[in-house]
């Protein structure tokens, strides 16, 4: 535990509390105590058919992976290599019992279940969204696409900048009930923030344009569409199935709308497991979990143009890299699919060497493109050494 929140109670000026949860130094805690602050929705997981992670570690010091660690800031790293934990490390009061804030790896999730209920036929990529949710017809949301708000390439006029004072995206962290509401302000709530997104950006299927309130609007297009509250199908549709051994939980507005882009909760061994099962091609045994014409679609078929068009190159600099159902994609010797949160969370994929690598961090600044280039660089050292080392890593009964 850290300093900031010691005491019964802990001092003013070293509380967490909503005004300053994401801020450094505050979110070293918030980060994995966040149902303590934002209201939250449980994911439960199913203890009678959980799966712990078999641990097989492997000397990581040639790559200096500690050093790594503590300067991304990072609260938790988990490695898994052909289906074993080679290296386990947390901080700042972490646990592997802790869940932490994923951030947008929250959209990473949702694009998974988006497959399981295609699949099911609940969801139809290219049906307009309007179609589903009348609601969001007069906005700039008009004749968009699931895909669209899939592969972020809906024409929406909306400026992520994370470190604003004013404007749209306050409002939207408002109705999300991440950020207090000021004195005058009335009550907000998700569902009825979008009537405020009446501007376009251009036409939809354009250029990718990260814009967080597409992938809650997808979490509203998937309740409508099954009649099943997010967190519930989430449970029932991938966390229990897989095997976690923790129950997630999501953060949801005061009206109980869940913020899928951002406020899903996990231990990290449960974020690794899902990248495990990405690995073994959506199943768990004799048991499809995700597609995987799915998990190839997401693999193969992002638009490179769109990605090179779109504002995503300015996160990741130098980086030919796509987009699709939620997760970038970088091509190489084998293609590593991954997703990523503000203030460093990942979860990175090589489904051929199988290697999965789930990070979380409380990095103090949301968009820190030094750290962002340094945690791709490690991620790569990290699948070279294990896949040229330690080729014949056993894998797990």
């Amino acid at each position: 535990m850290t300093r900031l929140t010691r005491g019964v109670p802990p001092p003013p000026d070293g509380q967490a509390t909503l005004a300053n949860w994401r801020t450094s130094p505050f979110n070293r805690w918030a980060f994995h105590h966040v149902r303590e602050i934002v209201p939250s929705a449980d994911i439960p997981n199913d203890p009678a058919t959980a799966l712990e992670f078999p641990s097989a570690p492997i000397d990581l010091s040639a790559l200096r992976i500690d050093q790594f660690f503590d300067e991304t800031d990072t609260d938790g790293l988990v490695i898994a290599h052909r289906g074993r934990i080679v290296y386990e490390r947390y901080a700042n009061g972490m646990t592997a019992d802790s869940p932490h804030i994923l951030m947008s790896v929250s959209k990473s999730l949702l694009g998974l279940l988006a497959g399981v209920l295609t699949a099911r036929g609940d969801l139809e990529p290219e049906r307009r969204v309007t179609d589903v949710i009348p609601e969001v017809a007069g906005t700039a949301y008009n004749g968009a696409t699931i895909r669209d708000l899939l592969d972020m390439r809906a024409g929406i006029a909306f400026d992520e900048d994370y470190l604003a004072t004013s404007g749209a995206i306050i409002a939207y962290r408002k109705a999300v009930n991440w950020n207090p509401l000021q004195p005058g302000d009335a009550p907000s709530d998700l569902r009825s923030f979008y009537r405020e997104l009446v501007e376009s950006s251009g036409p939809h299927g354009g250029p990718f344009h990260y814009v967080s309130p597409n992938t809650d609007l997808l979490g509203w297009v998937i309740e409508r569409a099954t009649g099943q509250r997010y967190a519930d199908l989430m449970s029932e549709l991938l966390w229990k199935p897989m095997g976690a051994t923790r129950s997630a939980y999501i953060t949801v507005d005061r009206l109980g709308a869940p913020r899928c882009a951002g406020g899903g909760c996990a231990t990290v061994r449960d974020l690794a497991r899902v990248g495990q099962l990405l690995v073994q091609g959506g199943a768990r045994g004799s048991k499809q979990v995700i597609p995987e014409r799915w998990i190839d679609d997401i693999t193969h078929k992002g638009d490179r143009d769109a990605w090179a068009d779109g504002d995503g190159v300015a996160v990741f600099p130098g980086l030919p890299l796509r987009y699709r159902s939620k997760w970038y994609v970088h091509d190489g010797a084998a293609p590593l699919i991954f997703g990523f949160g503000i203030h460093g969370q990942f979860l990175f994929v090589d489904r051929q060497r199988e290697i999965a690598i789930a990070k979380v961090s409380s990095q103090a600044l949301p968009i820190d493109v030094e750290r962002i280039g340094a945690t791709m660089r490690a991620a790569s050292r990290i699948i070279d050494f294990l896949a040229f080392a330690h080729p014949s890593s056993g894998r797990p009964p």
